[in-house]
């Protein structure tokens, strides 16, 4: 994230703190699908689908997944590759 991000995030934390309820509503419903979306993965069929085939995958050895080394390996990698 960079610092300009960082910035707006805790403008916007602070102004959501003391925003009256006019402001919130204004805001909320601006976002609302997106926010919704975000909550509610579980209405989505085929994302849910997705999981249920990778954890039968899981469970019956078809894919052996990754250990944890591996994944903060991978993840230490990634934030190198993005991050320097």
């Amino acid at each position: 994230m960079s610092n300009a991000s960082l910035t707006i995030r805790h403008k916007l934390y602070d102004f959501i703190r003391v925003a009256d309820d006019k402001k919130l509503n204004a805001i909320y419903h601006l976002l609302e699908n997106e926010i919704e979306q975000t909550r509610e993965w579980w209405k989505d069929k085929s994302f849910t689908t997705e999981l249920d085939h990778r954890y039968v995958a899981m469970e019956n050895g078809t894919d052996k997944g990754f250990t944890l080394d591996e994944l903060e390996t991978s993840i230490s990698k990634l934030r190198k590759k993005k991050y320097g």
